[in-house]
C-alpha cells in the first residue's frame, strides 16, 4: 500500500500550524497531551493521510480488541490509518527489517512499529535497525514515570537512548486459588520445597517459551547474591560461575514438578487450565493483572490472588520502535504519542478491556486525567507489588535457553 504525504514538502511556520489544526482538530500549542510547538505540528501535519503497519504480537483477543481501537481513534482524529500486523513472534519482523537493509531497502520498509523489547531490542539497537533518538520528543513522554520506573530508560540492562518508547510494564508474578494455597511461596527456595510437598502439582513453561525464560531468570537473581555480571554482556566464564546455582536448584527442584520434571507445558496459558482444572496448585505470568483478567473473564475463580517472591521480581518495561527504514515514520510517531496518552493508557490498564500497567507517572497528570485511573482494584490483583529486579543483560538469554535444552530438553 502506498502512503501519502503532506503536499507541500517545505511549509512554513504558519502553514505548519494551520495543517495541523485544521487536520486534527488538536491545537499544536500545549494542550492534549501537552503538544508543543511547530515540531510537532509538522509531524502532525505530515503524518495525515500515512499508513502505519504496526507489527505486534497477535495471540490475545483482549490485545488485538485494543489495537482496532486505538488504530481507529488515531485514524479518527488524526487522518492515520494503522493497521496491525500479527505476529507469533517478535523476531519474525526483526528479521524483515534485518532482510530489507541488507537487500538496500533503505526508505521503504515494511514495517513501521514494533512492539519490542529484551533481546529484539538489542539486536536492532546494535544493527542500526532502529530510527530515532524519537521517545523522548513525543509530547506524551512528559507523563512518563522515568523516577520511579527506571525499566522505561532501561530495558534488558541496555540503555534505551530514546529509540524506543515505553509503552507498558511488566513483573514476574505467580497465583493460586486461596482454598488451595492459602501460604503462598514467596521465594524461589521456598517454591521447591512448596513442590517436593505436593509432588506433580508445579510446574512451569518450557524455555525458550517467555515465562519459562523468566522463571529461570527470577531463580537465577535470587540465587546469586553478587549480581555484577548479570548486567553485563555475557562471557562463557560468566555464565558458568553465575548458572552453577541455579542448574543445582533444577536439578533438585525437577523431580517434584509435574511429570516428574520430564515434560514441561508449552505456555503459561496451558499451564493456567492446568490449575483451573485442579491438576496443578500454582501458575505464573509476566502481567501482574492476568489473574485478575481471568476471573474478569471467568476462566478462573474469584478467590484466586496474586503473589509475587518478597524480596523482589523480575521486571521490565516493554516499548515501541520505529525501524530506520520505516514508511511512516511521523505517522509512527502519532501513534505511538497517542498510545502513551493517559486516555489510551488508562484504557489499557483497565482490567475490563486488557490490565496492562501503566507507564506513566499519576501524580503528574492534570486531576481530569489522574482521575481515568482511579478504578477500584479488582479481584485477583496484586495488592502490594513486590521490588523490581531488573532483567540480567539481553545476551544472557540465549545461552541460558541453549543450555537448559542441552540440560533438560530431551524430555
Amino acid at each position: 500500500m502506498t502512503t501519502s504525504r503532506a503536499t507541500s514538502p517545505h511549509p512554513n511556520r504558519r502553514q505548519v500550524l494551520a495543517l495541523a489544526t485544521a487536520a486534527t482538530g488538536i491545537t499544536a500549542m500545549p494542550g492534549a497531551w501537552g503538544q508543543t510547538g511547530p515540531v510537532w505540528a509538522a509531524t502532525l501535519a505530515k503524518a495525515r493521510g500515512q499508513r502505519v503497519f504496526m507489527n505486534a504480537w497477535g495471540g490475545s483477543e483482549r490485545t488485538n480488541a485494543y489495537l482496532q481501537w486505538a488504530g481507529a481513534e488515531v485514524e479518527k482524529r488524526f487522518g492515520v490509518a494503522v493497521e496491525h500486523v500479527k505476529l507469533t513472534d517478535t523476531a519474525e519482523a526483526v528479521k524483515r527489517v534485518r532482510g530489507e537493509k541488507a537487500a538496500g531497502k533503505l526508505a521503504d520498509g515494511t514495517v513501521d512499529v514494533i512492539w519490542i523489547n529484551g533481546e529484539n531490542f538489542l539486536t536492532m539497537k546494535r544493527e542500526a535497525l532502529l530510527f530515532g533518538p524519537f521517545a523522548e520528543s513525543l509530547p506524551a513522554f512528559q507523563y512518563v514515570d522515568v523516577a520511579g520506573k527506571p525499566t522505561t530508560r532501561m530495558d534488558f540492562s541496555e540503555p534505551v537512548d530514546g529509540m524506543e518508547a515505553p509503552w507498558g510494564m511488566a513483573q514476574f508474578n505467580f497465583y493460586a486459588d486461596r482454598k488451595r494455597v492459602s501460604n503462598p511461596p514467596r521465594s524461589m527456595a521456598a517454591l521447591a520445597d512448596f513442590a517436593r510437598a505436593n509432588p506433580g502439582r508445579v510446574t512451569y513453561p518450557r524455555p525458550p517459551a517467555f515465562i519459562g525464560t523468566t522463571f529461570l531468570k527470577q531463580a537465577l537473581v535470587e540465587l546469586n547474591a553478587d549480581r555484577t555480571a548479570l548486567y553485563k554482556p555475557v562471557t562463557p566464564e560468566a555464565l558458568a560461575r553465575a548458572a552453577a546455582p541455579l542448574w543445582s536448584y533444577l536439578d533438585a527442584l525437577h523431580p517434584a514438578l509435574w511429570r516428574a520434571g520430564k515434560q514441561f507445558p508449552q505456555s503459561p496459558a496451558a499451564i493456567r487450565q492446568m490449575m483451573a482444572d485442579g491438576e496443578l496448585m500454582i501458575a505464573m505470568s509476566f502481567n501482574p493483572n492476568e489473574a485478575a483478567n481471568e476471573i474478569v473473564a471467568k476462566r478462573l475463580p474469584d478467590s484466586v490472588y496474586s503473589f509475587q517472591p518478597e524480596a523482589g521480581a523480575i521486571g521490565n518495561t516493554h516499548f515501541l520502535a520505529i525501524p530506520f527504514n520505516a514508511r511512516a515514520k511521523e505517522g509512527a510517531q502519532v501513534l505511538i504519542d497517542f498510545l502513551l496518552s493517559p486516555e489510551a493508557q488508562a484504557r489499557k490498564a483497565d482490567i475490563a478491556v486488557w490490565g496492562d500497567p501503566t507507564v506513566l507517572a499519576l501524580g503528574k497528570l492534570p486531576a481530569a486525567e489522574r482521575a481515568r485511573f482511579n478504578a477500584r482494584p479488582a479481584a485477583g490483583q496484586l495488592e502490594v507489588p513486590a521490588p523490581v529486579i531488573l532483567e540480567p543483560h539481553g545476551s544472557w538469554v540465549d545461552p541460558l535457553e541453549r543450555e537448559w535444552l542441552r540440560r533438560y530438553g530431551q524430555g
